[in-house]
């Protein structure tokens, strides 16, 4: 993974993520994940504790909504997952 992505993460959050935590986490992202409201939201909290920040239900409500009505479709988010992977 690319230290760029750690880099970001760190900069925006204030908090250092571990690379293991990044791939366990990414690893069970699926394409079906951006379809499904509740798997979006238990995302979001995972992503949330990793990096201690906590996320309001309007915040986690923008965000799911922001998720599905982007142009991100299952074979996006399949080369997503394996870019991360590497």
């Amino acid at each position: 993974m690319p230290k760029d992505v750690l880099n970001v993460v760190k900069k925006k959050t204030g908090k250092t993520v571990n690379e293991k935590d990044i791939y366990k986490l990414a690893s069970g992202v699926k394409p079906s994940t951006v379809q499904s409201d509740a798997q979006l939201k238990q995302l979001i909290k995972q992503v949330s504790s990793l990096v201690n920040v906590p996320v309001s239900e309007s915040t986690m409500k923008e965000l799911i909504s922001a998720i599905k009505s982007s142009k991100m479709d299952a074979s996006s988010v399949e080369q997503l997952m394996k870019m991360i992977k590497k």
